[in-house]
């Protein structure tokens, strides 16, 4: 993960989490409501705020619209979890996982990761490689969700879907040539990871053939289909959640 989080959402979203050393601020930055709201979180966190050259914040973040915040290395190093991690991981009897099989674009991962926060996930799976990785956009992209929601980034999906069963959960997959949609087949009950596939081949072979359950979004527009993050907050919330009220 990178070492900064820019953008005045999720520099707000860091300092509430933890683990931020020192907020940047571009010299001669509008004093906005956003930027007030910054400066009170650096306050409660007792985070330093530091003005510097708007060209020392190109530096180290494209799009960082005058608010940088720099991360502790041990926040940047404690943030991911293993794939052996999953077997001791204290879920709860109706836990959610999002499991996302080879999401490569930042900006899907980290509005993935809002909605699976959203939705009250316990925890994301990723792929380490042929994946996007926990990038300031990714992060920006997820209002700050991907600092505070437990991330585990695996080198074999399968591996980790297994692992996930031998802790009880059912897996079901996300296909839009699953036999039933979401309204024709019963979300299981208990503990559930949700896999979502890339934006254009979907879910590996192999990872769907672990899952238990495979549906399908409806799609009763012109558009064929939706991406990753649409698709998952879909699902959460129209078939997921309506089980774990």
């Amino acid at each position: 993960m990178s070492g900064y989080v820019s953008g005045k959402r999720a520099v707000v979203e860091a300092l509430r989490a933890g683990g931020v050393s020192e907020v940047l601020l571009a010299s001669g930055a509008r004093e906005t409501e956003g930027l007030r709201e910054v400066r009170e979180a650096a306050v409660t966190a007792g985070v330093p705020v530091k003005q510097v050259p708007r060209e020392q914040l190109d530096l180290v973040a494209e799009d960082h619209r005058g608010v940088v915040a720099r991360l502790s290395q041990t926040a940047v190093a404690g943030r991911e979890l293993s794939e052996r991690d999953l077997s001791s991981f204290a879920f709860s009897e109706e836990a959610i996982v999002v499991v996302l099989d080879g999401v490569t674009d930042p900006q899907n991962l980290g509005a993935a990761a809002r909605a699976a926060d959203a939705a009250g996930a316990e925890l994301l799976v990723t792929r380490v490689k042929r994946a996007a990785g926990v990038t300031d956009a990714a992060v920006r992209a997820s209002a700050g969700a991907l600092l505070t929601l437990p991330h585990a980034r695996v080198a074999n999906i399968t591996k980790a879907l297994e692992r996930l069963k031998d802790a009880g959960f059912t897996v079901a997959g996300l296909d839009a040539e699953a036999p039933g949609s979401i309204y024709e087949q019963a979300c299981p009950t208990g503990r559930l990871a949700l896999v979502v596939g890339s934006e254009g081949s979907g879910m590996s072979r192999l990872a769907k053939e672990h899952c238990d359950v495979l549906v399908s979004l409806p799609m009763r527009g012109k558009v064929a289909s939706l991406n990753a993050a649409a698709s998952l907050a879909a699902t959460l919330f129209a078939w997921v959640l309506p089980l774990r009220r």
